[in-house]
């Protein structure tokens, strides 16, 4: 079963005229309307939040080093040797 969670909103008379009539239009209440144009926003701020923009250099930057060359560094190169031995043992 779904649980329901209450959220109540004070507007002003010119903020509730605004929303019942495009909850009108919309043929929608208008908690129903507020809802559904809340969700809308949170969701397009949350899909946004949730990118990496990269100028083009940085993106060239990123590009190449995530498709060329793997080369471990003398640290992580010991770390691998070590870890291999442990496996044999």
């Amino acid at each position: 079963m779904t649980s329901v969670a209450r959220f109540d909103l004070k507007l002003d008379a010119d903020d509730k005229d605004i929303l019942s009539r495009a909850a009108s239009l919309m043929g929608t209440t208008m908690a129903g309307f507020v809802r559904s144009a809340a969700k809308e926003k949170a969701q397009t701020l949350l899909e946004q939040e949730s990118r990496v923009m990269l100028t083009k250099r940085d993106f060239l930057a990123f590009n190449a080093a995530i498709n060329g060359v793997f080369n471990p560094n003398p640290a992580l190169q010991d770390a691998l040797a070590a870890a291999s031995k442990v496996k044999r043992a």
